[in-house]
């Protein structure tokens, strides 16, 4: 009973932080199995995956009412990030994971740097940012998730705002069709793997996290673009810190 109250609460505040970000949902989810329900971080990685797919696809879907989804430029980034995160999802299996722990810990780190920073990148949204510079950021991040396990959020964030151009409630939307583009790649990577996945936990977790994702969209639509940052920024610095600190212990 235990474990399932922890993965319903856990799912909730995944859930939470993807609605309302457009990302956090794999780098919250991603300790929470290791360090909450016991979890070794390779089968972490596969476990975040399967509830990132679930939750931003249907995250997707209401920022899409919403208009908020930019499809050209989430499509060309996301479509230069799927060999990359197939490839990186079998190169992960074969690492150790005290270096999935600390690679996972730097580059939150980094993300939420990026973050803090104030912006010169975001641009008037009718001016078309460059195909090229659009697919080299999505490649980069389609790496990520498949190495990491991670839908690539807390990364496709920031790069979306500094790269693209996108204002932040729009990179948030458009975030959540690269993430669940890449999730799925990453995952049908790992699925000839001998990684078993336990539903018991995973089931209630991710079914948590498409309710609090839904409580995430209608908070985003209550606070700033400014608000969402720096809470966003703030949370991978404290989740960077913790796993860094596991990592080299």
């Amino acid at each position: 009973m235990s474990g399932l109250l922890l993965a319903l609460g856990a799912g909730a505040v995944s859930g939470l932080a993807l609605g309302a970000l457009g990302g956090g949902g794999s780098v919250l989810a991603v300790p929470a199995l290791i360090y909450l329900l016991g979890f070794t971080p390779a089968a972490a990685t596969t476990a975040a995956l399967v509830v990132v797919a679930v939750t931003s696809g249907t995250a997707l879907a209401a920022h899409a009412r919403e208009g908020t989804v930019r499809w050209r430029a989430g499509l060309v980034f996301a479509a230069a990030g799927l060999v990359p995160a197939a490839v990186g999802g079998a190169v992960s299996q074969q690492l150790p994971s005290a270096l999935l722990t600390g690679a996972f810990a730097a580059l939150a780190a980094v993300a939420a740097v990026r973050m803090l920073r104030p912006s010169a990148a975001v641009r008037d949204e009718t001016v078309s940012p460059r195909a090229s510079r659009i697919a080299g950021a999505g490649a980069g991040l389609g790496a990520v998730t498949g190495v990491l396990g991670v839908g690539g959020g807390f990364l496709a964030v920031p790069a979306l705002v500094n790269v693209v151009g996108l204002r932040m409630r729009a990179a948030v939307g458009t975030s959540l069709l690269v993430i669940t583009l890449n999730s799925v790649a990453a995952l049908a990577a790992r699925a000839g793997s001998a990684m078993v996945v336990d539903w018991s936990a995973v089931g209630p977790f991710a079914a948590a996290a498409v309710l609090g994702a839904w409580d995430g969209k209608r908070l985003a639509g209550r606070l700033s673009s400014d608000s969402l940052q720096r809470i966003f920024a703030c949370a991978l610095l404290a989740v960077a810190a913790f796993m860094m600190v596991d990592a080299v212990r």
